[in-house]
């Protein structure tokens, strides 16, 4: 627990109004979206500034009080849960849009701002920012940056990582730096800006980030493709990309997932095939025909059993919305759902989609399957209950293979989720034992007395998910 003059200090940096170690404020945030992980902070703190930030640091790093910044909690691999205790850094207050740049098609923005927020203000000005999390209407650009998330788009456009080109962070001692800027080329020392991205709130506090935008695209259009034979499903997927298309959209859902979604969504949905693609571009129009033609060819060339083109925006956007709502709709069937995402090269897909079928079936589970498939990012989803510990330790099974059948297929453990607490136990078998070491002697240099995010990134002994209370 934090010492009174530690409160006292804390109180007098950002106000009373925004610290808090009440039992209940505390309890509010002591878990994320995270199934079975959950540990109680020993305060809650607002600032209102980049200033308050690095005072707020200096005294955690002097007293060696662990810091966890949290955006809207939506994570999925425990990397906003204070596993360790310390202070939970909340941006509630440094939400604001602080410029968008028509002349440099930038938007700089303060690590609060809710991402759908910010999407639709660059949209009023004919921009766009294609990151696309689903968990976009509730998540913080400050959370998708240190999750470095994807989202629908990411095969045609990239990840979050793509569009960060400065930021400002505070570091553990405190001290306040600037990285990159509205620059097109940059080549001046290490690239900090790039490190920071995905680093999970382990090296520093982003406290301000510059994002680069491009024109909004001249048209889309949107499909709907049946399958009988998820193999089939699977397989269109490399052959679109061999065929040199490279879609915006291109996802995968199974029939479980399909069954679910369409219950909790009531748009029309199939639910008497096997699998579906979602597949979607943009661009010039007579370039956006051409391609959902040719998708369309090739899709019933790897025995599709029809394709739907979606009629109008507002067809599309429904299909679109109901596959952002996936997790939303399997949550509702069980007492708890784990979402997890395991990555391979598109080629990989099929194999991949059938290996996680087989896992299932050998440990007798109910996963369904979704993801952005024309990325390779499939998102397996074990619907089970965490009374049943006996189907728990089935599960925990299960994603192992999971995740050692997606590196003996090229891939890696995790494509946008973040590796956290769930995720540190399987990393070395994805960067080696040179590669963890690589990454600590870094963590070491710049956060020397662990405070930054600590506990996340590198395990401990246990490759179980535990709950862990204080």
């Amino acid at each position: 627990m934090l010492s009174q003059e530690i409160k006292l200090k804390l109180i007098q940096i950002v106000g009373p109004e925004n610290f808090d170690d009440t039992k209940v404020g505390r309890l509010v945030y002591s878990y994320d979206a995270t199934p079975m992980f959950q540990s109680l902070p020993d305060g809650v703190i607002a600032p209102r500034n980049t200033g308050e930030v690095s005072y707020i640091v200096k005294l955690c790093n002097e007293r060696r009080i662990p810091i966890v910044p949290r955006g809207s909690g939506t994570n999925l691999c425990a990397g906003t849960c204070p596993t360790e205790g310390g202070l939970v850094l909340l941006f509630k207050h440094m939400n604001a849009i602080l410029e968008i740049d028509e002349e440099n098609l930038t938007v700089t923005v303060q690590p609060g701002v809710i991402t759908l927020d910010m999407i639709h203000a660059v949209e009023s000005k004919g921009l766009f920012y294609p990151p696309d999390p689903s968990s976009m209407k509730i998540s913080t650009l400050g959370g998708n940056i240190n999750e470095n998330s994807g989202g629908l788009r990411g095969l045609k456009y990239g990840v979050t990582r793509d569009y960060v080109i400065g930021l400002e962070i505070v570091l553990a001692n405190g001290e306040i730096i600037r990285t990159g800027g509205k620059l097109a080329k940059d080549v001046a020392g290490y690239d900090l800006t790039r490190l920071m991205v995905g680093s999970e709130g382990t090296l520093g506090i982003i406290t301000e980030a510059t994002l680069k935008l491009i024109p909004t695209p001249e048209s889309k259009m949107t499909m709907l493709v049946h399958y009988q034979d998820i193999e089939a499903a699977a397989k269109s997927v490399s052959t679109i990309i061999a065929n040199k298309i490279i879609p915006t959209t291109l996802e995968f859902l199974d029939q479980p997932t399909l069954k679910l979604v369409e219950e909790y969504s009531q748009i029309g949905l199939p639910t008497d095939v096997k699998a579906v693609l979602l597949i979607e571009q943009d661009g010039p129009i007579k370039v956006v025909k051409q391609d959902i033609e040719k998708m369309s060819r090739l899709c019933v060339q790897e025995r599709a059993v029809s394709v739907k083109i979606a009629t109008s925006e507002e067809e599309a956007d429904g299909l679109r919305t109901a596959r952002r709502t996936a997790l939303s709709a399997l949550a509702r069937f069980k007492p708890t759902i784990i979402l997890e995402d395991a990555t391979v090269p598109r080629s990989e897909v099929a194999k991949m989609v059938i290996a996680i079928n087989e896992i299932a079936e050998k440990y007798q589970l109910n996963i369904c399957t979704f993801g952005h498939a024309g990325d390779g990012n499939l998102h397996p989803t074990c619907l089970t209950d965490v009374r049943n510990h006996e189907e728990i330790e089935q599960v925990e099974k299960a994603f192992e293979e999971i995740f050692m059948k997606a590196i003996e297929l090229g891939g890696t453990i995790t494509g946008e989720h973040g590796v956290g607490t769930v995720k540190a136990p399987y990393l070395e078998l994805k960067l080696g034992q040179a590669g963890i070491a690589a990454m600590k002697a870094i963590k070491d240099s710049l956060d020397p007395n662990n405070i930054m995010n600590p506990g996340k990134m590198f395990a401990k002994d246990s490759r179980k998910r535990v709950v862990v209370t204080t």
